[in-house]
């Protein structure tokens, strides 16, 4: 079944062409570039224009932020405390990196 609006859009289409609205666009009669992973090429450049990253870099800047906390604490306790949170963001991270590959 097609869509509902496909005449509609098949219209502005030509109307586009015939306007020369897809003349000399940029990277016209070269080859597309080479995708590592074609099947979520689209995902991954919108991903990738947003600026988001993939979970593993978020956890390591938080745990960049830990080791900076860790150290202008002085407090034994509190030492502890980010410490523990250290080692859970690394076994974290490590979960990330493997689900990434």
């Amino acid at each position: 079944m097609d869509h509902p609006l496909i005449d509609l859009i098949n219209q502005k289409i030509r109307e586009a062409e015939e306007a020369g609205a897809f003349d000399n666009l940029e990277g016209a009669g070269k080859p597309l570039p080479r995708e590592v992973d074609p099947e979520n090429a689209l995902l991954n450049r919108l991903v990738r224009e947003s600026g988001a990253v993939p979970e593993f870099v978020s956890l390591s800047r938080e745990l960049a932020r830990l080791r900076a906390e860790l150290r202008e604490t002085g407090d034994r306790t509190k030492r502890r405390v980010i410490m523990k949170e250290m080692s859970l963001m690394e076994a974290k991270i490590e979960v990330a990196r493997r689900a990434h590959r």
